[in-house]
């Protein structure tokens, strides 16, 4: 039996180790992935606060001023509408508005490519306008780049199973390993399946930082597989976490006012998911794609677990401005309660900045397994081509 574990342990590691270390090394930088556009980007996503605001001050944006930059880039031809407005979330932000390129859809083998337009929310100038979704290793380019080479591997759809069967393949690897490093119940053998030591045994000293760090980064790449292949793959998890816990009910709200009423304005979608969590920030404004679609509207609640953009869900009918559904993280069922924990630990930050500094770190964990297992398996295999040579001779 162990000989199998070893055996899946050893092929999982050297056909998916090449894709850990990029998604790892990736990793570490989308960690921080705010914080560096801005310090690539400065230009472009940093203006200066509005009167009375100090520069990282946190603000709520009022639902006239998201009106009035939704008709500011309506009445420029050179903008229109967008498909989603992303609101500042500190003083010094910008507002970032999405344009879907229609030539340019997502596909089997390609990502999606969208037209960001910022704009500084004080006085509703244009700061400029980049590519997301595009390979390039320009500023504006980075970190849009590092991105779907995480998520995607630059592949679109294919790209995005392939990320989500090595999420598999981290579990399995997790798993394994940890049977692999179990030791006898004796309190030596469990101080030297914890140990590492030189004494000038460089063939030793790989084996045992092997072995002994999968041990301690075993819990966080079990975290990080899981969430992975969540993210990726979600059709494989739901059915799952449904077993075991109740979820909310899935699919898309739709408008239940007349057909052909003219829609409301993005002011008023907002003040309806307002009035709904009025201590929440709106964090995004998605507006109706199609006809018979309702606003989506993003929040971020003061006690929830994820950051930034929050997880807090309105849908707002566009004819007549009613709430059809909601989405509240902090009265979620539990089934739902423990997905909404997975994007927090797969970035770190549902434990704050030490946190994102852990998985940051983590993520060169992979290139570390992936060399000193390949110098294990190296030193395992070259006896046996000698001994093969001399029986040959």
């Amino acid at each position: 039996m162990k000989a199998l574990i070893r055996f899946i342990h050893l092929w999982a590691g050297l056909v998916f180790g090449t894709i850990l270390v990029v998604l790892g090394l990736t990793g570490s930088a989308l960690a921080w992935m705010h914080e560096l556009d801005v310090l690539l980007n400065p230009a472009l996503l940093r203006v200066a606060p509005p009167p009375g605001l100090a520069q990282g001050t946190p603000m709520r944006v009022a639902p006239a001023t998201v009106q009035a930059a939704s008709e500011r880039l309506l009445a420029d031809p050179l903008y229109g509408r967008p498909s989603q407005l992303m609101l500042p979330e500190r003083a010094g932000d910008v507002f970032v508005a999405w344009y879907r390129d229609p030539a340019q859809q997502a596909s089997t083998w390609n990502v999606a490519l969208s037209r960001q337009v910022m704009l500084d929310p004080a006085t509703l100038i244009v700061t400029g306008e980049r590519t997301w979704g595009g390979l390039g290793f320009s500023r504006p380019q980075l970190m849009s780049t590092l991105f779907h080479i995480h998520r995607y591997l630059v592949a679109g759809e294919t790209g995005k199973t392939v990320v989500g069967v090595t999420g598999v393949a981290l579990l399995l690897l997790s798993l394994t390993g940890i049977v692999l490093w179990w030791p006898r119940m004796t309190a030596s053998a469990i101080k030297g399946a914890l140990s590492v030591r030189h004494g000038g045994n460089w063939p030793r000293f790989n084996f045992q930082l092997h072995r002994a760090g999968g041990f301690f980064a075993a819990p966080v790449l079990l975290v990080l597989a899981v969430s992975g292949v969540y993210f990726n793959m979600p059709q494989w998890v739901l059915p799952i976490v449904g077993a075991l816990a109740p979820l909310a009910p899935n699919g898309k709200a739709a408008n239940r006012s007349a057909p052909g009423a003219a829609p409301i304005a993005p002011h008023a979608a907002m003040a309806a998911a307002q009035a709904r969590f009025p201590q929440a920030r709106v964090s995004r404004v998605a507006m109706p794609a199609k006809p018979g679609q309702p606003y989506d509207i993003r929040l971020r609640q003061p006690d929830e677990l994820r950051a930034g953009d929050g997880a807090t869900r309105v849908s707002v009918d566009a004819g007549d401005g009613t709430v059809l559904r909601t989405v509240d993280p902090l009265r979620a069922p539990a089934g739902e309660r423990f997905l909404g924990w997975m994007f927090p630990l797969h970035t770190g930050e549902a434990f704050g900045l030490a946190g994102r500094t852990l998985i940051s770190i983590f993520g060169i964990v992979p290139l570390l397994f992936f060399v000193t297992g390949l110098v294990i398996w190296i030193k395992l295999h070259r006896p046996k081509k000698r001994k093969a040579k001399v029986v040959a001779g």
